[in-house]
């Protein structure tokens, strides 16, 4: 019997992982209709939307199946030789031929792009890195860059924490981005952004290079993160503002620490402790739903590495120089000039390109087998 070929034990894995969706989207569909799951609001909606996810992959699933059953069957009609149906069979069989591979390959396209993360909303995390007061400007430059967008693309945001310099720029800003396919667009944007221009503070007209680092988190729901109160030190302090003068005279201020992990997240933004605190237990919960992946993902090691939107921080992703006018997105070999526009809010001509670079790097790995829905 002859071996098959890497491309058919490729596609033969390929379909054994569309059985499997199958059968998991058949639980999904039996789970929406269980009670116990029906009174639990924020288990059914994660449910409904895994479910929701899977749809098309599934749907498309079923017309392969159903096409490879009338291939069978045409195919069946000629090998018994009855000639009255053998034409109407023999052209069905070569529509149905035809027809399959286009079917095939929308399947791996759908299977590549069928990912539930894509509507989530986001906590950004920019963070100004070497280069001073200017690295703080650039920060809150990339913020106002994010805040516009986001208007353009009717998605509302949430300042959560900020820790503002005195001439108008942010050692760190956190906030939350929140509307339809938000992660989906904004998940590219994790790593370092570097700046090249004349600072304010330059007196001699040089150039300096700047850096800020920014972390896309997708936002975790409280039923997928299980935050022990145990493991949990809050402290509260007083507020301060640029320069240390005291914005608040109560204890507002919540430090949030969680032990087994070590992360640290601390808000000082409202006067009210309440809201403080809620402000960083979302960051909290998005900031450990990042981390659990990211030891998973070490572990399983099943993303190509010509995927982008992986979140790695280390990794230096774009470049904005302002006397040229000239953006460059390393992770493709981008280069636009259009840095005037892109930095007021006009970042699909960005995104876009990295969005259908990804796209054919995950239907590689699904092909490969490197990837899981």
């Amino acid at each position: 019997m002859p071996k098959a070929s890497p491309d058919e034990a490729a596609r033969a894995r390929f379909l054994q992982k569309l059985s499997e969706v199958e059968a998991r989207y058949a639980n999904l569909e039996a789970q929406l209709g269980d009670p116990d799951i029906i009174a639990n609001s924020p288990l059914y909606a994660k449910v409904a939307k895994e479910h929701g996810s899977l749809s098309h992959v599934v749907a498309a699933y079923r017309q392969l199946k159903q096409t490879d059953t009338g291939i069978r069957e045409a195919r069946e009609i000629l090998e018994d030789g009855d000639e009255e149906m053998a034409e109407l069979a023999r052209s069905e069989l070569d529509e149905l031929e035809e027809k399959r591979p286009q079917l095939f390959d929308d399947i791996v396209r759908l299977f590549a792009t069928a990912d539930q993360e894509t509507e989530r909303n986001v906590i950004m995390e920019i963070r100004a890195g070497t280069g001073g007061e200017e690295a703080a400007l650039f920060a809150a430059d990339l913020y106002g860059m994010y805040k516009h967008y986001a208007e353009k693309q009717g998605w509302k945001t949430e300042v959560l924490g900020a820790s503002p310099t005195p001439m108008g720029g942010f050692r760190e800003i956190i906030f939350s981005v929140s509307g339809r396919g938000v992660n989906g667009k904004l998940r590219y944007e994790s790593g370092g952004h570097r700046v090249q221009r004349v600072p304010i503070t330059e007196s001699q007209g040089r150039i300096h290079t700047s850096a800020c680092t920014i972390a896309v988190l997708p936002e975790a729901d409280p039923v997928e993160v299980d935050i022990n109160p145990d493991d949990l030190r809050i402290d509260f302090y007083r507020a301060s503002g640029p320069g240390g003068q005291k914005v608040n005279k109560t204890s507002s201020a919540v430090r949030i620490t969680h032990e087994p992990t070590g992360i640290i997240v601390a808000i000082q933004d409202e006067k009210s402790q309440h809201k403080n605190r809620a402000k960083a237990m979302r960051v909290l919960r998005s900031r450990l739903l990042d981390h659990y992946r990211s030891q998973a993902e070490s572990k399983r090691q099943t993303m190509r590495s010509g995927q982008i939107g992986s979140g790695d921080r280390s990794q230096r992703i774009r470049t904005y120089n302002f006397p040229q006018n000239r953006v460059s997105d390393h992770r493709i070999n981008l280069t636009l000039y259009h840095l005037d526009r892109i930095i007021m809010g006009d970042l699909d001509e960005v995104i876009e390109p990295l969005a259908r670079h990804d796209s054919r790097e995950r239907v590689k790995a699904v092909l490969e087998g490197d990837l899981e829905l």
